[in-house]
């Protein structure tokens, strides 16, 4: 059994204008058609939202990397942030084989101008 850890923190401001800018071709690239309905249901903190997933993205892949033969075929859109029943965020790591992983526990914590994600996987 294996336990790895990823934390990321970004700014919810370099989100905003990438979305800003780049509208659909960004969000379709880096976020799931679940995780777009939900952030866009957020209203005006809809970019921490944006900005808290893409945090998690990152540090499930710094979680996971040492597992990953080849770091280029991961997309961004592999590694999926829900929430459960109790509306805590979850992560699925879709491109590894469900027998891999035993668990994944998530934090996610944004404020007026950055987003922080920490991910703790627990390999089989």
């Amino acid at each position: 059994m294996k336990v790895k850890c990823g934390v990321d923190i970004i700014e919810i401001a370099r989100i905003q204008d990438s979305i800003e800018n780049l509208g659909d071709k960004f969000l379709h690239r880096i976020y799931t058609q679940k995780e777009i309905a939900y952030c866009e249901n957020k209203g005006k903190a809809k970019y921490e939202h944006y900005a808290a997933r893409f945090a998690v993205k990152e540090a499930v892949f710094k979680a996971v990397s040492e597992v990953v033969e080849d770091k280029f075929a991961i997309s961004w859109k592999d590694i999926e942030t829900t929430n459960d029943e109790n509306g805590r965020p979850k992560a699925e790591i879709l491109f590894l084989k469900a027998n891999q992983v035993e668990n994944i526990d998530v934090s996610i914590s944004h404020c007026k101008d950055y987003a922080i994600a920490n991910v703790v996987v627990l390999f089989k």
